[in-house]
């Protein structure tokens, strides 16, 4: 198991994070699916456990301090962890939470950053209520509310074209595709996405690491008693998979995707020198959770165990 103090920390950085900018969630709510991971896999050697929280310790030390400008702010990575005092426990916390998040739900904004790190927060409150106190539950708002209006996020076409923002993007029938019918599609569909392009070096929209982490936090919204609200999502996912679609083989450019020799889930993985570079410390353990998530909603077992091969391209 994970050490339950982490989820504290990730608590706390998640209700910090408005105060440097959106992109700042990334390190609390990296904390709250490295506890989350371990709780859902109780069963994994203890080796693999300490490797998650070794990751997590560097999160909290400020390793990856790229998701926001320290000199502007002020603040440093080390800050949003800092303890929020104690209030009385506010009653259906979550509620707030959702109605943040149904004003941005049905939009892609920041390649699913919105949706990723509200249901990650609504998971904990919900499992855990005695952190729902005033200063917590009106962080997360206000984290989630600045969504409201973003872009739905960049992503690179090669030397020539450079990054384009998705709204400027033309979409075209190659990457069109029918409206997902359910979560089942969208998480069938998310792991035929891993299979046929990990390998593929394409850099934008947050790479199949987010494609996968937005598909588990709509997911999450629903196992979390917000089916309305996960329907309500599908639309941006959706357009998160044709945008993604939408980008180059950019290999010749920057090389090829390297391939884990083991899975994270293997005691033998964390022996290793792991790479942090291109913000992997955060995204390694979010879409380790993220991966495992989706899987349990996928009734395909030769469409999971071709997924799972590919997946070690996002574990390298």
């Amino acid at each position: 198991m994970i050490n339950f103090d982490y989820l504290q920390h990730a608590i706390f950085g998640l209700a910090n994070a408005h105060r440097a900018g959106t992109m700042a969630g990334h390190l609390g709510a990296a904390v709250a699916a490295g506890y989350f991971f371990g709780e859902d896999h109780s069963d994994l050697e203890d080796a693999v456990f300490r490797g998650v929280e070794g990751e997590l310790d560097r999160v909290l030390a400020g390793e990856e301090a790229i998701w926001f400008n320290v000199k502007k702010t002020g603040i440093k990575p080390t800050d949003l962890f800092k303890a929020i005092p104690n209030g009385e426990v506010v009653e259906n916390a979550n509620q707030a939470i959702v109605e943040a998040l149904g004003k941005s739900v049905g939009g892609l904004r920041q390649s699913g950053h919105n949706v990723i790190f509200a249901s990650l927060a609504i998971r904990a409150l919900r499992d855990h209520q005695e952190f729902a106190t005033p200063m917590v539950v009106e962080g997360i708002c206000k984290l989630i509310k600045g969504f409201h209006g973003v872009s739905a996020g960049r992503g690179y076409y090669g030397k020539k074209a450079g990054w384009r923002r998705g709204q400027d993007v033309k979409l075209d029938s190659a990457q069109d595709f029918p409206a997902y019918r359910g979560i089942g599609e969208m998480v069938q569909i998310t792991l035929q996405e891993v299979i046929d392009s990990a390998s593929v070096r394409r850099q934008g929209f947050g790479g199949l690491w987010h494609l996968i982490n937005h598909a588990a936090g709509i997911v999450d919204l629903e196992r979390s008693g917000f089916g309305v609200l996960a329907s309500k999502a599908l639309s941006a996912h959706h357009l998160h998979v044709r945008l993604w679609r939408s980008l180059p083989d950019v290999e010749k450019e920057l090389g090829k995707n390297e391939k884990a020799r083991c899975s994270p889930l293997e005691a033998e993985y964390w022996k290793g020198m792991l790479k942090r570079d291109q913000a992997r410390l955060t995204h390694r353990i979010k879409t380790m959770y993220g991966f495992q998530v989706i899987k349990e909603v996928n009734d395909r077992d030769q469409l999971e165990k071709e997924a799972d091969a590919a997946f070690l391209y996002l574990m390298s």
